[in-house]
């Protein structure tokens, strides 16, 4: 790991999005081999296959986000993380999609043992000849490039897209899940400007929405569940990158899991805004005196706002608004 080359791999960002969306509209390779697994398992089944998404970190992060979105168009999606024992058994109608950037997540290898050979395993990584491509009946690159630091920022929003479309395709044309996760390319693109918006302007917002999150105790993240992948990801890079104590909070769970401690410290927040829930965390934070920055949308209070092209689609919001606490953990890392 290169912490010290994190803000090469933020840089790319727009580039490789771009790059991903003509794939995707090239048609990404794999995915027709995916379309006749998932037409195999739901002729067997006789109706759509179940589908078990296995990651850890960001992978889990991205994954949970696809799936949520999956089971509100009726399709039946899981997320689990890698290192649960609380495994479904392999069946004819269930397919594994393990995804590790590297392809070599000891937690994910280990998981997915029990699914080999069974003929329905697939892979979502960013790495060529992988230990997990091996074990693999298909693979799906991420095409995100080389991360040159060791830290996965690049490929934490290609999961989000490739998984969209991965997840599609295992469903029949018509389904509602194909809507419900397509317009991958056009989606891609408008994360390119979101992102290239947020770098060229960076100059500008980084110092201080630095100090304002920069406190003793560390950081909170909030994010509505739509987006809560932002808020993990978000700490997860503060703490990984600069090694600084951060947390990640649903907006609305955060009034039960997290108020508390605006009573004891010096509470700064990272506040990605749009939950039904946001008027309620800022009143508890502006009783007790906490400091927020708003990110994505105007909320009362806070001592920055951040706005950026495509922000009120909460799809585009997650392929940027996690630029923000990268900056800030670079500018940590720097000792800014």
């Amino acid at each position: 790991m290169e912490p010290a080359r994190f803000t090469e791999d933020l840089n790319r960002l727009p580039e490789t999005l771009l790059g991903l969306a003509e794939a995707l509209e090239a048609g990404l390779p794999g995915l027709a081999e995916a379309e006749r697994l998932g037409a195999e398992a739901a002729a067997r089944a006789g109706r759509a296959p179940r589908v078990l998404i296995l990651g850890m970190g960001s992978s889990n992060y991205a994954a949970d986000i696809v799936a949520r979105e999956a089971r509100e168009a009726g399709a039946s999606v899981v997320a689990e993380l890698a290192s649960t024992r609380a495994l479904p058994p392999a069946a004819e109608d269930l397919i594994v999609v393990a995804v590790s950037a590297t392809g070599g997540s000891v937690e994910v290898l280990d998981a997915v043992s029990r699914y080999v050979g069974a003929g329905r395993l697939i892979a979502v990584t960013n790495r060529e000849g992988s230990k997990l491509e091996g074990l693999a009946e298909l693979t799906i690159g991420q095409h995100a490039g080389a991360e040159v630091s060791g830290i996965a920022s690049r490929s934490f929003r290609h999961t989000l897209l490739v998984l969209r479309a991965l997840v599609a395709a295992l469903h029949a044309p018509g389904h509602p899940v194909r809507e419900r996760l397509g317009g991958l390319p056009g989606l891609a693109r408008a994360g390119a400007a979101a992102s290239q918006a947020l770098l060229s302007t960076a100059a500008d917002w980084a110092a201080p929405v630095t100090e304002a999150l920069t406190a003793p105790m560390g950081a909170w993240v909030l994010a509505p569940v739509e987006r809560f992948s932002s808020a993990r990801q978000s700490a997860l890079m503060m703490r990984e990158v600069p090694r600084r104590a951060a947390f990640a909070s649903e907006t609305g769970d955060w009034s039960h899991v997290d108020v508390y401690l605006t009573k004891t410290q010096d509470y700064r927040a990272l506040v990605f805004a749009g939950s039904a829930w946001d008027a309620q965390a800022l009143d508890w934070m502006t009783q007790r005196g906490s400091t927020w920055v708003s990110v994505g949308g105007e909320l009362p209070g806070a001592v920055e706002t951040l706005r950026f092209p495509g922000d009120e689609d909460p799809r585009v919001a997650q392929l940027a608004e996690v630029l923000v606490a990268e900056h800030v953990a670079a500018r940590w890392f720097e000792g800014a």
